[in-house]
């Protein structure tokens, strides 16, 4: 036990910044936080965080140490929470990492009214998060997910579509095949986490000639190809969740549909080796449950 004080300790300097407020957050003098970091970084035999006179930053090791923490109390407060909880009462914290572009939301809206005590953080980011070393409950991600570490529930299936402003086609006229977007302008999308540009994937279209189209416009975000492509500065792929609306009052249109071809699985993700506390197991199951066991988006 004096071990996992230990680590509480130095969970909360990183979190704080400084000893002296992390022993304010603990309620214990600035000296049984120092001694006790001390004789955790004696015992590892590392440096774990580098001092200044007002702050501390972690070391490469700490880092590590400080993620790797994270997970590890997350499921001892996981157990402790499933031994000492009662009857049917779901609530405390859960924290999901899921895409900046997500068609999940009324799926939570639903978890939230159903579990009003539930304590739901969602972090949406596009990066590739470490589920075990940073903390998280539950990841959502589309694609192949291969990582033996991680159980994988599929929630539900998505395409995606070539799409313009009318004023944008009627510029530049409309594609009948895929080897014409070779001349026009495209709006690309680069992944955080390789640093890869998304192919097109359509009908006799390579991937190698999708990387040949114009680079009008790279970025990692998703809404700002929405834009560009509503500005009629280009041809966009996009998830069909996500320009239902702009499709419905024709601020889009799409092309070429009858070549597309990209169809993709949302997932949950979590770690395999962790308890999963009871509100972990009541979320899985609501999301799941959401939607049916062949789930598809009803989009346009």
């Amino acid at each position: 036990m004096e071990n996992l004080n230990e680590i509480n300790f130095f969970i909360q300097v990183v979190k704080e910044g400084n000893f002296v407020s992390a022993a304010r957050s603990c309620g214990v003098a600035p000296s049984t936080i120092s001694k006790s970091i001390a004789k955790l970084e004696s015992r590892l035999k590392v440096q774990l965080f580098k001092r200044s006179t007002r702050s501390v930053s972690l070391t490469s090791v700490g880092t590590q140490l400080y993620h790797r923490s994270l997970g590890v109390l997350a499921e001892i407060r996981a157990i402790e929470e499933e031994i000492v909880s009662s009857g049917n009462l779901i609530a405390g914290p859960i924290r999901i990492s899921l895409a900046e572009q997500t068609p999940l939301l009324p799926a939570f809206e639903a978890l939230m009214r159903a579990y009003p005590l539930l304590e739901l953080e969602l972090e949406f980011t596009d990066r590739l998060v470490n589920v075990i070393e940073e903390g998280f409950d539950l990841v959502i991600r589309s694609g192949t997910i291969q990582d033996s570490r991680l159980k994988m529930k599929s929630l539900t299936t998505f395409s995606s579509k070539m799409v313009a402003s009318a004023d944008f086609l009627h510029r530049f006229g409309i594609p009948h095949h895929p080897n014409d977007l070779k001349n026009y302008p495209c709006l690309h999308y680069r992944f955080p986490h390789s640093g890869k540009l998304e192919t097109w994937q359509l009908r006799e279209f390579s991937d190698a000639e999708s990387m040949l189209l114009p680079k009008t416009l790279i970025c990692n975000h998703t809404q700002t190809r929405m834009q560009f492509a509503l500005s009629g500065m280009g041809l966009a792929w996009l998830p069909d969740y996500v320009i239902q609306p702009a499709l419905v009052n024709n601020s889009l249109c799409s092309v070429l549909d009858e070549y597309a071809i990209r169809k993709e699985t949302l997932s949950l993700l979590w770690p395999a080796d962790r308890w999963l506390a009871k509100r972990t197991r009541t979320v899985i199951d609501f999301l799941s449950d959401f939607f049916s066991p062949d789930a598809k988006l009803d989009i346009l």
